[in-house]
């Protein structure tokens, strides 16, 4: 039976998508999200084509019909519908990849952060659009999907690869439910970027921690103390290096004694707590001679409006001797103070919980994440950093590596 208006309007999505037929090969295809698109099915030279005619109610139940009539004059003069749509659209220049992809950016980046927006539009112009910017969006293939995350891959950017990959992907969805698209030639291609052994960051072994706090109080001097300094709340607080160097004096709650970081500077896009242990706010309180009148707590001596580089810290770290190249001395780098904070907490026995929380590691549960998650087990999270700053002290003033069964969280 033919559709009718009254029909179409009243079809209501389920769980899975379907279609509903109109006669001579076109149908609307119904999808889960509520979307109707318009889809013509037919035969050319034995082979089983689709057509996009648009989408329901933009292209109307009249309008489609007679799409499907001009389609039907074609097949009858020997004419593929596919390839005269893309001469026409190669002529017209429409729904060509680069437009629709900044359509799809537009889309999106109000719910961006504002350094994604700019990765995502680099990405587009320097790894994607070169291959595929000047083509219809319908017309691209997997094979050419393929062969872009592969050139990218080649110069050993795999992670920048897999990025390519998911955009691609991305912008191909948007163009099937703007109805630009009759299908997705990237949806199959999941796994294809090359993996990359998994490499820990170096970080310090417990043994190592006395022998380090010592060599570190000794690393000052003229533009030495605020590396000094960054190191120490790096270790104390153990946030990522990025999160430590991009601090501004305003995410501070001296009298709550607790750093408010932003969602917007994290990793996992929640907001995240650390709660000061005193020693975390001594060296804070030093700072703010050297850089309180900085928005930034450790700004760059270069240009004071930005922040200190990632490198300064490793390079201070290589100097006292944590370079991988030391006998008896492992390599360390700032993030390995994360891992050496979390496999000695763990191993006293701080609820495993509280220590990813601190850690900010992700949040499978979304409802969860979603509201107050940046505040779980915020109590035990006070009690474990005064723990470990206290640990610390106490190796750094004795030189020796404190057992850690005589400070069990339990005691």
């Amino acid at each position: 039976m033919s559709l009718t208006n009254t029909g179409i309007k009243a079809a209501k999505p389920r769980s899975r998508n379907y279609k509903m037929a109109d006669g001579g090969g076109m149908y609307l295809l119904i999808k889960k999200n509520g979307r109707k698109y318009w889809r013509l099915d037919y035969r050319f030279r034995g082979k089983r084509k689709t057509l996009a005619l648009g989408v329901y109610p933009e292209v109307s139940l009249k309008h489609a019909r007679e799409k499907r009539r001009k389609v039907r004059t074609l097949l009858e003069n020997g004419q593929d519908p596919s390839d005269v749509r893309k001469e026409e659209k190669r002529a017209k220049g429409e729904n060509l990849f680069r437009d629709v992809a900044y359509l799809w950016w537009e889309h999106n980046k109000g719910s961006w952060s504002l350094g994604h927006v700019l990765r995502v539009r680099k990405r587009l112009e320097n790894d994607i659009f070169q291959d595929l910017g000047h083509l219809p969006v319908d017309e691209i293939t997997p094979q050419m999907v393929i062969a872009t995350v592969r050139r990218v891959e080649a110069r050993g950017a795999l992670d920048v690869a897999s990025r390519v990959n998911q955009t691609i992907r991305a912008v191909c969805r948007f163009a099937v439910q703007q109805g630009i698209a009759a299908s997705n030639p990237a949806s199959e291609l999941s796994g294809i970027v090359k993996r990359r052994k998994v490499q820990h960051r170096a970080s310090l072994l417990r043994e190592e921690l006395p022998q380090f706090l010592r060599a570190l109080e000794s690393y000052s001097g003229r533009g030495r103390l605020l590396t000094q300094r960054a190191i120490k709340l790096l270790l104390l607080t153990f946030v990522r290096s990025g999160e430590l160097r991009g601090a501004r004096w305003e995410e501070f709650d001296f009298e709550g004694r607790v750093w408010r970081i932003s969602a917007d500077r994290m990793k996992m896009r929640n907001e995240h707590l650390v709660p000061l242990s005193r020693q975390a706010l001594e060296v804070i309180e030093l700072l703010k001679d050297m850089t309180g009148r900085y928005e930034l707590l450790f700004p760059s001596e270069r240009d004071r409006n930005r922040e200190m580089s990632d490198n300064t810290m490793r390079r201070a770290i290589f100097k006292l001797g944590y370079d991988g190249m030391q006998e008896g001395k492992s390599k360390a780098v700032p993030h390995g103070f994360r891992a050496t904070a979390s496999s000695v907490l763990n191993e006293t026995g701080f609820n495993p919980d509280a220590i990813e929380r601190q850690l900010a590691h992700k949040e499978h549960n979304s409802v969860r994440a979603a509201y107050t998650y940046h505040a779980r087990y915020l109590d035990e999270r006070r009690t474990m950093m005064q723990w470990w700053a206290d640990y610390l002290d106490e190796m750094r003033v004795s030189g020796k590596v404190i057992p850690i069964f005589s400070k069990a969280a339990n005691d």
